[in-house]
């Protein structure tokens, strides 16, 4: 046999037990220190006790959750500072096993470095021929030019434009053995770093002298 319940019926018993949620929420306890270090428990809990941290307790008094103490702002710094050494072991470890892909011993790196800077060098010494061409053209035109002015002759003005394009090229070719002689050094200074290192992580010394015979 069914019976049938009211729509209040229904209503009554939800609204009781919502009402017996709330009051079992709000009995919930809370034990935490007060300003002058005295440990309450109560109902409620001031907003500056919070960052002290805090236990919530059950109506029989058993700990539900500790709430643990706001970080202090020395404890979020050295936190912080912690994850940004760890992010740091973690690059080097990265940058380490990258160097040993190329290198597996100090020598090695010294022997590329050397290649490395005859290469550079060669090429420099190929432009400063170009320059010794470039201002023997120069010489020539300078002499035809004095030489017109000694005639009383005026200059063509196609010798003047000669004599300027030769001399904007030396200047540029000078500029490009400059930018060059700075990759040298930066580059020397990368591999030395990278041989310091490959004598840490693989615990061997370099034997070759760091300057190319």
């Amino acid at each position: 046999m069914h019976h049938r319940v009211s729509k209040s019926t229904v209503i009554a018993s939800l609204a009781a037990a919502g009402l017996l949620l709330s009051a079992s929420v709000q009995a919930n306890m809370y034990r935490y220190t007060d300003d002058n270090g005295q440990l309450v428990i109560s109902s409620t809990i001031p907003q500056e006790a919070t960052k002290r941290g805090y236990d919530i307790l059950s109506t029989n008094g058993r700990v539900i959750e500790t709430i643990p103490p706001a970080p202090t702002a020395e404890e979020i710094a050295a936190r912080e500072a912690k994850k940004e050494r760890q992010r740091q072991a973690e690059i080097q470890q990265e940058q380490d096993r990258q160097l040993l892909k190329r290198f597996s011993h100090p020598d090695q790196a010294v022997r590329a470095m050397h290649r490395k800077i005859r290469e550079l060098e060669g090429i420099i010494q190929l432009k400063r021929g170009n320059i010794s061409v470039i201002s023997s053209q120069l010489d020539n035109e300078q002499s035809r030019a004095a030489d017109m002015e000694r005639a009383g002759r005026d200059i063509p003005e196609a010798t003047l434009e000669r004599i300027r394009r030769l001399e904007s090229q030396i200047r540029d070719v000078e500029r490009e053995i400059a930018a060059q002689q700075q990759d040298i050094s930066a580059m020397k200074k990368e591999f030395e770093a990278d041989i310091k290192r490959l004598e840490v992580v693989t615990g061997q010394e370099r034997t070759l002298p760091l300057e190319p015979e």
